[in-house]
């Protein structure tokens, strides 16, 4: 790899908020089962500490040498429903605890994996993990947790959109913040580094690092200097800009995982915004032509954004992976947060958007009385998309207590804040409670 044509990228990290936006080391559990709860916590203690001790000094040593900033360093592990259910433990959250203090000694921001996979049905340690999670994101602090209820090859598990409603409601009653460390899945990809749906997937090796890179403000750049040009020429820039911020992160990962001796996993590429000025997606899409994000137009605008994006980065690193593509969370955006205010943006045009980008409906602020069933029918929704169209979708929902429409939530940091966005007050109770499974479609069987 040509090192100059990577540091051609330096220069945006200034003024365009380039940077890494996360080091991710996924770390497997497999080998910390024990019928004994205790012993168990224990040997995930001691694994993370011994695996990750040197993950931040390592990310912060190549911030220093390359000058590229790296925002989050974070962990995930394989997902603890299948770690805890030899235990007989009638709740995990001694689980996340124990994942709470290793994040904690060795200086990682998140740890992902609090996690359970049910797209096909429950075994006994997931009806406890899911069950447990409103209190172990009460009792932690750097702990993310993630539930996948559907797939295309399985269909969606009707049950658990059922459950992961009242789940939703239940992290509302302790602290509507809990639900921003929580994303409900269908096709959940086992090498994601993005919180709060990162985790090891059983498939990955016992240690690897995987980077996520961001860059709204250097794609936004970039258009500007097409103003006026067709769409293939829009189309174009951004893939040619991807390319060079993938080989950024491609550069950083194999770096890291030299030095720290595992495997290197994937680049994902994915345009993840913040609240700062000029990192947003929704800017992109008002520089291709968009009065505001969210009016017509918008669906097809960040259908090209999303796949221009995913070329670049396959041309430039044989490793891609996790979610990449856009993200379009409410709450991180400042340009999605000021469409929202005004009206244009609203839940059911960015269900469509989801249809076409990465994930899903992220950070979305809804009024507090919301009813579990709305919430778990918006959950089905998404998985639908993702089903039908074999992709990743996802939400992450936060009903806000005492709040409606008009009312906005501040969550602080990279969360930014979210105005209430309205939801349909038609019930969707009785298909929500009728539960089994949503078959999976025709084109799902492929063998």
């Amino acid at each position: 790899m040509d090192i100059r044509r990577i540091m051609e990228t330096v220069n945006m990290i200034d003024n365009e908020n380039l940077d890494l936006r996360t080091t991710t080391m996924g770390i497997s559990l497999l080998d910390c089962i024990d019928s004994d709860s205790d012993r168990a916590c224990q040997k995930i203690y001691d694994k993370i500490t011994t695996k990750a001790a040197n993950l931040v000094k390592v990310a912060r040593d190549l911030e220093t040498e390359y000058g590229i900033p790296i925002a989050n360093k974070r962990i995930t592990v394989t997902p603890i429903a299948l770690i805890a259910a030899a235990s007989g433990d009638q709740d995990y959250v001694k689980y996340a605890v124990t994942l709470d203090k290793a994040a904690k000694a060795v200086g990682v921001d998140l740890i992902g994996g609090f996690s359970a996979l049910v797209h096909k049905g429950y075994q006994n340690g997931d009806r406890v993990l899911i069950e447990s999670i409103p209190q172990a994101l009460a009792e932690t602090e750097r702990v993310c947790a993630s539930v996948n209820v559907g797939s295309t090859r399985s269909g969606i598990n009707m049950d658990a959109v059922a459950q992961m409603g009242d789940i939703v409601i239940q992290n509302e009653q302790i602290n509507p913040l809990q639900n921003g460390n929580l994303v409900i899945f269908c096709n959940a990809v086992e090498d994601n580094p993005f919180m709060a749906g990162g985790f090891h997937g059983v498939g990955e090796a016992d240690v690897a690092l995987n980077v996520g890179v961001s860059g709204p403000g250097v794609v936004k750049t970039a258009l500007e200097k097409v103003r006026g040009e067709s769409m293939d020429v829009v189309a174009e820039t951004i893939k040619q800009t991807a390319f060079k911020v993938t080989r950024m992160g491609q550069l950083v990962g194999q770096e890291a995982s030299k030095r720290l001796g595992v495997d290197f996993g994937i680049v994902d590429l994915s345009l993840a915004p913040t609240p700062a000025q000029g990192d947003s997606v929704a800017n992109i899409l008002e520089e291709i032509g968009l009065e505001s994000v969210g009016t017509h137009g918008t669906t097809a605008a960040l259908a090209m954004l999303n796949d221009a994006v995913k070329k670049g980065g396959i041309m430039a690193c044989s490793h891609v992976g996790g979610l990449s593509g856009a993200f379009i969370p409410e709450s991180e955006d400042a340009g999605m947060i000021a469409a929202a205010e005004k009206g244009i943006l609203t839940v059911d045009k960015l269900e469509a958007m989801t249809a076409v980008c990465s994930v899903g409906l992220d950070m979305i602020a809804v009024p507090g009385d919301t009813p579990s069933e709305t919430i778990s029918a918006m959950i089905a929704d998404e998985a639908a998309i993702g089903m039908i169209n074999n992709k990743t979708t996802a939400v992450r929902v936060i009903p806000v207590p005492g709040k409606d429409v008009g009312d906005s939530i501040e969550f602080g940091g990279l969360f930014g804040y979210a105005p209430i966005m309205p939801v349909h007050k038609e019930s969707s109770a009785k298909m929500i409670h009728r539960g089994g499974r949503i078959p999976a479609p025709v084109h799902s069987f492929k063998n």
